[in-house]
């Protein structure tokens, strides 16, 4: 019917193609390259105002069921190579598939948006920032969110074209969460000439050493200023911010290490913004003097195993170590209640997280019974052997977080009173990640992991992603997995997507490559005095109180907020 064709707004024909491409073909243990001549056939462009991901279904009926299906793109490649048939199928699919879908974003940027610098912020800026996560030298971890594009052109100095190689359902929410980088400050040019001031080779010199990094130049409401390691965080108002100066002239963000100082801090109005710890929200929460925003966090609490080393490659111990730890005391002693189990890597707020998952339970018989499944069995000491060596391991996590050093302590005992020999150790933050998780120099490890309400999980759960600097660190590789995730990263309804969710949810609890442990909940205080002043086209002001969206983000006009001399009184909505 019509109504099936009515986001066509052109057709067109495109004419055949000669070009040269040279790949990389893996042969045994080694990598050759060669060159192919490939003659694309004449193909029809169908542009359409919005993705319709079943256009090609929609197409079989008129062009016949197996249109796409007997199309052979072998007869448009040739090579000198000796090349076997499937190989050369396999990559001719590659350069001449039958059907492509290529999503395009085009990005209208505000015309008044200008860096720190009085810099204006423009295409060419958005242009270089995704040329940066591209380039290896960078070694982003953010690359596989933007590998999914072919090209990138700056229509004009405030439009920005985007076109995907493929169909990529997070491609809107993937540039949401991006900040854009001042081209000027961090080109090629610009870093050859800090290197050389500062007398390293500019021929290895990368932004990942600039000052930049120390001294970061934005375009958002407030200026940085100065930091101080292990004290505070300067910013300044933004006199130029596009949505006009922010109502506060300077914003302080302090780091006080003692948890009771922190407190007595924020009591005695030095602190105007204070996150609770678990220990003190049952104190604090009912407090009439402040204000206070909770919620479920975003993100979760784990003990992740480095899946390449024994014992951690056999499924059935890391399923007894899970379940020989006892979150609910966990929970309740080291969080204060203010968390909730969790099973998999999914925001537990969203319908993707599959509810029907059950935690594992806290078992150690049970634990014990899988170990010696496994051919671990107590010895003549006590401690849990196979083939005459002792089960032992070193668990790690970073220093100055007093909630993972609990864990760290309790998944210590409880592994050790099943007979396992367990080191632990804390280090310093930038040791434990760039020496021991990017190199993945590990056995197991406690960490966090923040996320969106975005389901695609390829950065670190996708096996591409398990190599050295990448964040499937603990080397999880499942082939359905795989597929899944890339189903996930290309299906824009909704209730398809949630189902792969929720299979993708069971492959990943059923292989416990983490021990999910909890996802926390948050609560934040405010002074009392702290509103929202919005002004008026006219010059007048209103004043709103404070609310968080619906993810819970109370900070989300943070550069409207005013302190007003007392405590306002507001008609209820």
């Amino acid at each position: 019917g019509d109504a099936e064709w009515r986001h066509v707004t052109a057709v067109d024909l495109l004419g055949a193609e000669a070009s040269e491409q040279t790949v990389s073909i893996k042969e045994k243990d080694a990598e050759d390259s060669l060159v192919l001549r490939i003659q694309t056939p004449e193909r029809i462009r169908i542009t359409l105002d919005q993705v319709d991901q079943l256009l090609f279904e929609r197409l079989k009926p008129i062009l016949g069921a197996d249109y796409f299906s007997t199309f052979n793109p072998s007869a448009y490649v040739t090579t000198d190579a000796d090349l076997a048939r499937s190989e050369l199928a396999a990559v001719a699919q590659r350069f001449v598939p039958p059907t492509t879908h290529n999503p395009v974003i085009d990005f209208h940027l505000r015309p008044d948006v200008k860096f720190h610098d009085g810099h204006a912020l423009t295409a060419e800026d958005v242009q270089f920032t995704y040329h940066a996560i591209m380039n290896p030298k960078n070694v982003s971890p953010r690359l596989p969110d933007f590998e999914p594009v072919q090209s990138v052109a700056v229509i004009d100095p405030l439009t920005i074209r985007f076109v995907y190689k493929r169909l990529y359902s997070p491609a809107l929410g993937t540039w949401g969460m991006m900040g854009i980088l001042p081209a000027h400050l961090l080109n090629a040019e610009a870093l050859r000439a800090e290197a050389i001031a500062a007398k390293k080779d500019p021929d290895s010199f990368t932004m990942r050493q600039s000052r930049f990094n120390r001294n970061p130049v934005g375009s958002g409401p407030f200026v940085f200023k100065e930091w101080k390691s292990d004290q505070f965080i300067r910013l300044e108002r933004f006199d130029d911010y596009w949505e006009g100066p922010p109502n506060y002239h300077r914003y302080i963000m302090r780091i006080i290490p003692n948890m009771l100082t922190q407190e007595m801090e924020f009591y005695a109005g030095t602190i105007d913004n204070y996150s609770a710890l678990p220990h003190q929200v049952v104190r604090l929460e009912n407090d009439e003097r402040f204000q206070h925003f909770s919620g479920i966090a975003l993100g979760y609490t784990y003990i992740g195993y480095n899946l390449r080393r024994p014992p951690f490659d056999d499924p059935r111990v890391r399923r007894a170590l899970g379940m020989a730890i006892d979150r609910k005391r966990i929970i309740k002693y080291v969080i204060y209640g203010q968390g909730e189990p969790i099973t998999g890597p999914f925001a537990k707020q969203t319908d993707y997280y599959n509810h029907d998952i059950k935690p594992l339970p806290y078992d150690p018989q049970g634990a014990l019974a899988l170990l010696a499944e496994s051919g671990w069995k107590p010895g003549a000491d006590g401690y849990l052997q196979k083939n005459g060596k002792r089960l032992a391991f070193t668990l790690i996590t970073n220093n100055g977080n007093p909630l993972r050093k609990a864990i760290l302590a309790i998944a210590q005992d409880a592994w050790k009173k099943l007979g396992i020999q367990v080191e632990t150790d804390l280090l310093e933050w930038s040791v434990f990640i760039q020496k021991r998780v990017h190199e993945l120099d590990f056995d197991a490890l406690v960490l966090g992991w923040s996320m969106g309400i975005d389901p695609d999980l390829y950065q670190i759960w996708h096996s591409s992603q398990s190599g050295p600097f990448q964040l499937n660190f603990v080397g999880f590789k499942d082939p359905e997995a795989d597929d899944l995730i890339l189903k996930i990263r290309q299906e824009y309804d909704h209730a398809t997507q949630v189902a792969y969710c929720h299979r993708l949810h069971q492959i990943i609890a059923d292989a416990q490559p983490y021990t999910f442990l909890y996802v926390g909940r948050w609560t934040a205080l405010l002074d009392k005095r702290i509103v929202r002043k919005i002004t008026m086209a006219d010059g007048s002001a209103v004043y709103k109180p404070i609310t968080p969206t619906k993810t819970g983000i109370y900070t989300y006009h943070f550069n409207q907020w005013i302190k007003l001399p007392k405590e306002p009184t507001f008609e209820p909505q």
